[in-house]
């Protein structure tokens, strides 16, 4: 079965097939880094790495870009409340973004470009735009797009503009703003005190100014897509439900009038929203819960994958208590199984035939849930129907052997639901002295950037590791120590900070 996935620019599930065969160009929206994201926001930003790891598991080149929002009216607001710089004021919650995003597995995106980085690409395309003749200055500076010169305006939210009146009466500058207003959108903010206050306004020949929302993803796209493949058609554009209108309706405008393309992505696919007790969650409304929250609650991220993608990304999901205790449940017994098959397993070579035949309507019944327009429920069942089979046959004295620990591996590399190993490898406390010497030998002269493959010995390195990134921190070079800490995450380990000092996890 090949894969299939529903294009909500014609509301159907339709056969994928990418531009150029074997390669993948994915472009997600990402957070406006104003406050930290929420899990509605990553419920979002988790259906697209599920996304992104099974067409990559099906033998795709995925060139993954998602955007850093960093200029817009909440951030100024924000930055002009905090008595902060743009850029500054951002930073902290970009960098809480990238540590929630490593709690919950998400893959690093190939790119994650922000928009202040790309003003002078932002200010190329408005131009573009009007020298072409479908935008123009109003009379306060600003830019505006002009919806009635494209035609084909509101085709993905599927609008009538047939009563819209176009022209200095009917015009919308907020970045974000309700259908009812579908009108002439900004491109280009003339500059205000309160801008230039915070550092948000950027000359232009068109007159200083700064960017509106919708603008950047336009522009972040066609550039790094075309130094990339030298395209300015996507294959795939994702993000939430909200985003249809007005967001990419207006990056399809302008991106189509500005390349004289029919299209800006070949499929749009938008995840459905997570509510709180019934309600969209909302930083707007108060009613929010952090991955941060999670993560300082013990929360293993295997749980709340495995709770979150329980739905389909289509359907609305409600977050309870009582759904992320079943979800711990359910990962805790995806870790026993696993765990329980690699004792069993060993070394083997040559195994019972009844796992090889376990394995295969497993990896048939998962490959047909996930080509059927990520229906990860039924992979999901896929992967529990295994762990039942598995345990019987295990019960029974089977065998297992490499075919059944490459369905689990299949399992874990696209899903990633499994608890993380919790088998403790040491500590880094303020006075430990760590012994490694003579296990890693000469690990004092020099230490290999990459591990050992003998476990006990690849244990001992992440020591040492550990170990220099506390001496980092000790003579405040963060820079290294964050350095390590990402060195270890790539090869299986987790430094965990707290208040007696550190441990050593290998995931």
């Amino acid at each position: 079965m090949t894969l299939a996935l529903f294009n909500t620019l014609t509301r159907t599930v339709e056969p994928f097939q990418p531009l150029a065969p074997g390669r993948v160009s994915l472009y997600t929206c990402g957070p406006t880094v104003y406050n930290y994201a929420h899990i509605g926001n990553f419920r979002t930003f988790l259906f697209e790495d599920l996304l992104r790891r099974w067409l990559e598991a099906s033998g795709y080149e995925v060139f993954h870009v998602m955007n850093l929002t960093d200029v817009d009216d909440k951030m100024i607001k924000g930055a002009t409340a905090a008595g902060a710089e743009l850029r500054s004021y951002g930073d902290p919650y970009i960098t809480a973004f990238h540590e929630d995003r490593h709690y919950l597995r998400i893959r690093d995106a190939s790119a994650y470009p922000r928009a202040t980085d790309f003003i002078p690409q932002m200010i190329t395309l408005v131009q573009g735009l009007l020298e072409r003749g479908v935008a123009y200055r109003s009379d306060d500076g600003s830019v505006y797009f002009a919806i009635d010169r494209f035609p084909s305006y509101g085709r993905l939210s599927r609008l009538d503009t047939r009563e819209l009146k176009a022209g200095a009466s009917e015009r919308v500058s907020a970045d974000e703003y309700d259908k009812e207003d579908a009108r002439d959108f900004v491109l280009w903010k003339a500059a205000r005190p309160e801008d230039e206050a915070v550092h948000a306004a950027w000359d232009a020949p068109f007159g200083r100014g700064r960017p509106g929302w919708h603008l950047e993803c336009s522009a972040m796209a066609l550039d790094l897509l075309g130094r990339k493949w030298g395209t300015d058609v996507l294959d795939i554009h994702a993000g939430a439900v909200d985003l249809i209108f007005p967001h990419h309706e207006d990056e399809i405008a302008q991106s189509c009038a500005f390349t004289g393309r029919p299209e800006f992505a070949r499929w749009w696919m938008h995840g459905e929203f997570l509510t709180l007790s019934g309600s969209k969650m909302s930083k707007r409304f108060g009613n929010i819960l952090t991955a941060r929250d999670l993560r300082l609650d013990g929360v293993d991220a295997g749980a709340v994958r495995l709770l979150l993608f329980n739905t389909h990304y289509r359907q609305k999901l409600d977050w309870s208590d009582d759904a992320l205790e079943s979800a711990r449940e359910g990962s805790r017994r995806l870790g026993e199984f696993r765990d329980r098959l690699a004792r069993a397993a060993g070394g083997a070579e040559v195994e019972d035939p009844a796992f090889v035949e376990a394995a295969g309507v497993f990896e048939r019944d998962f490959s047909a849930a996930l080509n059927d327009d990520l229906n990860a429920p039924r992979a999901l069942a896929a992967l529990f129907g295994l762990v039942r089979d598995g345990n019987r046959l295990l019960d029974e004295g089977k065998r297992p052997g490499p075919r059944a620990k490459g369905a689990l591996e299949l399992s874990d590399a696209v899903l990633d639901v499994l608890p993380a190993r919790s088998a403790l490898v040491g500590g880094v406390a303020g006075s430990a002295e760590l012994t490694v010497e003579g296990v890693v030998p000469g690990v004092d002269r020099e230490l290999a950037e990459t591990p050992p493959v003998e476990t006990a010995v690849a244990d001992a390195w992440a020591l040492a590791w550990a170990k220099r990134r506390r001496e980092a921190k000790l003579a405040r070079d963060y820079a290294e120590a964050d350095r390590i800490r990402e060195l270890l995450r790539a090869s299986g380990y987790e430094v965990r900070d707290g208040r007696s000092g550190a441990e050593v996890v290998r995931l």
